[in-house]
């Protein structure tokens, strides 16, 4: 397996997590956001939707990051990311895809950059755009959460949801979000800041992350 990765990208973070708690062996093939090389020719043969992370496994590219999610889970049924149990499945992926649908498209570089270069926004307006999203959807998770009483984990142990919500908070720390009231989604985002598979995923860890 080949995964095509940039080290900050949060797409590309869920995959390397997903990947490790499965005990697959991958290679990292850097792609560098900042230079835009996921828009240059090369990458485009491999991925038409030019952007990462992008799965090469089984002789074919497997692109968008939640969709490989469950096909990973599919093809490799061990260490499941999601549970047995179809009510339990259907929190999961409602949890992760509150993330994934309402927060990546208006957090992601492209919009960040088009909001400065094009609209003339200053970073600081841009801050408070990334954290107005930022709370809109992540104040309704922390209440989900707290509804279910939650541990360390969703369920059992780390999964699909996992995958998603701590890069996001990676994200979300970047641009100083203040987490302090959402101790649920904080006690979960520490639990699996400890987990060897998360450990291994994290920006921190990975090839392309400058010294």
């Amino acid at each position: 397996m080949r995964l095509y990765s940039y080290y900050r990208s949060s797409t590309s973070y869920r995959l390397r997590i997903a990947l490790n708690l499965k005990g697959l062996e991958y290679e990292i093939v850097p792609v560098n956001l900042l230079k835009a090389e996921q828009r240059g020719e090369d990458f485009r043969r491999i991925n038409p939707f030019a952007g990462v992370p992008a799965l090469e496994a089984d002789g074919r590219v497997y692109a968008q990051s939640m969709a490989v999610l469950e096909w990973l889970d599919e093809r490799y049924p061990d260490r499941r990311l999601l549970p047995v149990d179809v009510e339990d499945r259907f929190v999961m992926r409602e949890l992760a895809m509150a993330i994934a649908t309402e927060l990546h498209a208006p957090l992601n570089l492209p919009v960040l950059r088009y909001l400065k270069t094009e609209l003339g926004h200053s970073q600081e307006e841009i801050d408070t755009w990334y954290r107005h999203w930022l709370e809109k959807t992540l104040v309704p998770l922390e209440a989900k959460l707290a509804a279910r009483g939650s541990g360390d984990f969703l369920f059992d142990a780390p999964g699909l949801f996992e995958c998603v919500l701590v890069p996001q908070l990676y994200n979300a720390r970047r641009f100083d979000f203040d987490l302090t009231a959402m101790p649920h989604m904080s006690r979960i985002e520490a639990a699996c800041l400890a987990h060897p598979a998360f450990v291994a995923a994290h920006p921190d860890n990975q090839p392309d992350c400058p010294a």
